[in-house]
């Protein structure tokens, strides 16, 4: 098997652990990097808490930083091997250890006001030092566990110095920083440092193993994308109801109401407890009109937009691949879900008199600012009702298996059949998908590869339309996947979000569409380029269509989801001559 602990490189991925809601790194906020690691926390918001340098005989000392699964370090310039280390032991608590070289935790910012910055003290419980942190309400306790601590600016107010300075003069030391509420227990480890990071390793090791026991050399990044996945799992807290999937411990720290369906498909072989509860966790957050949440984060819940319903399709491919047969009771509970999900759909978002439902905005769909919205945004759109059809079927299916009464999952057909009819009926022209104004009338621009998702329609489309649609695929193609809009397009921005990057979902979702439509070599090409793609730049929120380079949030949770499935298809149907070929 590969190795499973590559370094990567700090920059682009946090250094975590599975449930933790802290990690280390120089993201300290929205597209923002300093040249310092620091302690960065996701309790209340992304908040950079402290900052750690190392240091040689009070100064600040050079270091290149090394990363992998267990360990972080920092390595001094130089031969004599001086360095420190950091592994995580457990989700709440980071070891830290130095030899020639010391490390200075502080508050960055310098600044304590009643409402901002961090306080400083020593605790006569057990002579810990401990920040306080007003953003995330937390608290940062250091417990010496060997050699040296000294404490600097401890009770100080205003304006202050404020640090903890670990190792003096090059001698060996250690220890333990933790995130902590009110109070805790005070912090013992019987384990010794190597052995934190075996068991942080062996953790990591057993999660790929049963995450992906069919990766090969010929998928060389799913380590990387399973370590994505591991250290971005937040345990449950605030409003996050089950352990959960951030989008990224970058800033993009938050479970939308889609973005999670990517993740769940992902983790449904090797995980199918985890699994099921990405699937579910929105629907935590439910209203009483049945609408799901915008998005969630420990400490806010959004409502100002929703999200695509593509919860029926995940459904159906979760099922698929779920590593264990689902209960009854969870069967029961993803039906009533469901069904509140699809009547907000039916009964809040359409026009009277219309069949077809509407987004109100781009951020509805997820394609927050796609030239499909250009002309109006509040729109009747092809991918909108294509999820409902797709939904409703589901809970058709779910419905007779649940023994429901015959009259209630024939009405769940009656209206797909007359959504996929107005689908056909009112938004193809004869050659492309339009999105119509809701309150205009007026047609969309089609250029979008948005307007392209019905495919995921498969044969319940006519043959007419899917081979447009799937011709009209290749002009979205390129050497690295499919641009969201095409790169001839005037509408064409290199890095213009959902107006011309790659993004995972929208491949994902096509790439389905492809196969159910019959267009398998399609399929092939935009399951390879994407693979190659990650392979080559990582798991960036979206990519550069021309480039291939990574654009934005660097470790995207949904982009290493959507290539662990890609990947664990292709090693099933690869023959030999091709794996040999996709990788020369």
């Amino acid at each position: 098997m590969p190795d499973l602990d590559d370094t990567f490189d700090i920059r682009e991925i946090p250094f975590s652990t599975r449930g933790a809601w802290i990690n280390l790194s120089p993201v300290v906020g929205l597209h923002a990097r300093s040249d310092t690691i620091h302690l960065v926390s996701h309790q209340n918001g992304m908040h950079a808490v402290l900052a750690l340098r190392p240091e040689r005989s009070g100064a600040g000392a050079p270091t290149t930083w090394s990363a992998s699964p267990s360990r972080f370090a920092w390595i001094a310039s130089g031969a004599d091997g001086a360095r420190v280390e950091a592994a995580f032991d457990g989700p709440a608590a980071v070891r830290l250890r130095g030899s020639g070289l010391g490390l200075r935790l502080d508050d960055a910012a310098g600044r304590l006001t009643p409402m901002t910055g961090t306080y400083l003290l020593i605790d006569p419980l057990d002579g810990a030092a401990v920040f306080t942190s007003y953003e995330t309400g937390q608290r940062y306790r250091v417990t010496r566990l060997a050699g040296a601590m000294e404490v600097v600016g401890a009770e100080a107010l205003g304006v202050a110095e404020r640090a903890i300075v670990l190792g003096a003069d090059g001698e060996p030391w250690e220890a333990a920083l933790e995130e902590i509420g009110t109070a805790a227990t005070p912090y013992a480890s019987e384990r010794g440092f190597e052995e934190v990071v075996a068991a942080s390793a062996s953790a990591f090791e057993d999660y790929v193993e049963a995450l992906a026991p069919w990766r090969t050399a010929a998928t060389p990044a799913v380590t990387l994308a399973a370590y994505v996945l591991w250290s971005a799992t937040v345990a449950a807290d605030g409003f996050m109801t089950r352990d959960s999937v951030l989008m990224s411990k970058h800033w993009m720290d938050k479970l939308w109401s889609w973005d999670h369906c990517f993740n769940a498909l992902a983790l449904a072989a090797g995980h199918p407890d985890t699994a099921l509860d990405q699937f579910l966790a929105p629907f935590d957050h439910q209203d009483a009109s049945g609408a799901l949440p915008d998005s969630i984060t420990h400490s806010e819940v959004l409502r100002n937009y929703v999200k695509p319903p593509i919860h029926g399709w995940a459904f159906g491919r979760l099922r698929e691949t779920l590593g264990r047969a689902l209960t009854r009771a969870e069967l029961e509970e993803t039906y009533d879900r469901l069904s509140r999900w699809s009547r907000f759909w039916l009964d809040h978002r359409r026009r009277p008199g219309h069949v077809l439902p509407y987004y109100q905005h781009g951020n509805d769909s997820g394609w927050d600012n796609a030239t499909t919205f250009d002309r109006d945004r509040v729109i009747e759109a092809p991918d909108l009702a294509a999820f409902l059809v797709l939904q409703l079927e589901t809970l058709a299916g779910l419905g007779e298996e649940l023994g429901r009464p015959a009259a209630e999952t024939a009405e769940w057909r009656r209206v797909r059949d007359e959504l996929l009819e107005a689908l056909t009926a009112r938004l193809w022209t004869g050659t492309e998908l339009i999105a119509i104004g809701a309150l205009s009338g007026q047609p969309s621009t089609a250029t979008s590869l948005l307007n392209l998702l019905p495919l995921v329609l498969g044969e319940r489309l006519p043959a007419e339309i899917r081979e447009a649609l799937a011709a009209r695929v290749c002009a979205h193609l390129t050497d690295w996947g499919l641009a969201t809009e095409p790169t001839d397009s005037p509408l064409y921005e290199d890095d213009g979000y959902w107006r011309g990057p790659i993004w995972a979902p929208s491949t994902a979702l096509i790439e389905d569409g492809l196969r159910r439509s019959g267009q398998v070599q399609l399929a092939d090409a935009v399951r390879e380029r994407f693979l190659r793609l990650c392979e080559r730049s990582g798991f960036a929120e979206n990519f550069d269509a021309l480039r291939g380079d990574g654009l934005r949030d660097r470790a995207y949770t949904w982009t290493a989801a959507v290539y662990l499935g890609l990947a664990r298809d292709a090693s099933a149907t690869r023959q030999p001559e091709e794996v040999v070929a996709t990788h020369l």
